[in-house]
């Protein structure tokens, strides 16, 4: 893997990784003692789950794969601008989580799974792109790991001022990652 392979993987989990990176702030905003136990809970199910999808999805994606391989740069673009312009929009629209301290395997899980859901389409793409699925899976886990429980904290101790901002830079990110393929493969981009 290349240098630049790994920086447009690397900012790929990034983008990613701002979903969860909200939640998790709303997660510190919530939590009256912010312990590093809790932040690591929180990495470790939003980690997990933005891993275990585009893994998931790489396996949906490989076989169909080969079907619609003249298209598939079209269809990464499309997955990822609509993905990131979800994020902007949510962001815009200034829906506000519920702040909720809550750790419990339920309130977790669905969390989780809610944010990682658009990882799920990323890792389909994965599928097309010919990505080598176990480094993409573990870079994406253990940055949206990291950040969230760097998101925890900052919701602890700054509260809500950056959750939007994140939101809005994840999407900017992923849709001009989905431009970069789709310029790329028409062989009109070329880092």
């Amino acid at each position: 893997m290349s240098f630049n392979e790994f920086a447009t993987l690397f900012i790929l989990a990034v983008g990613l990784s701002m979903d969860a990176f909200a939640v998790a702030v709303c997660k510190g905003l919530a939590i009256k003692k912010m312990s590093w136990r809790s932040a690591s809970v929180v990495g470790a199910w939003f980690g997990g789950f933005q891993a275990l999808m585009p893994a998931i999805g790489y396996f949906l994606g490989i076989r169909f794969a080969d079907k619609i391989v003249a298209v598939d740069h079209w269809i990464a673009f499309v997955l990822l601008a609509i993905i990131g312009g979800n994020m902007i929009r949510e962001a815009i629209s200034g829906g506000e989580e519920k702040a909720d301290a809550s750790l419990d395997f339920k309130t977790m899980f669905v969390m989780a799974i809610a944010t990682s859901i658009d990882a799920l389409a990323v890792g389909i793409t994965f599928a097309f792109l010919n990505q080598n699925i176990a480094v993409a899976v573990s870079l994406i886990g253990v940055t949206t790991f990291l950040l969230s429980v760097a998101g925890v904290k900052i919701g602890n101790v700054f509260g809500a001022k950056y959750k939007s901002k994140a939101e809005i830079t994840g999407g900017i990110i992923l849709i001009f990652l989905g431009l970069k393929i789709l310029l790329e493969h028409l062989e009109i981009l070329v880092l």
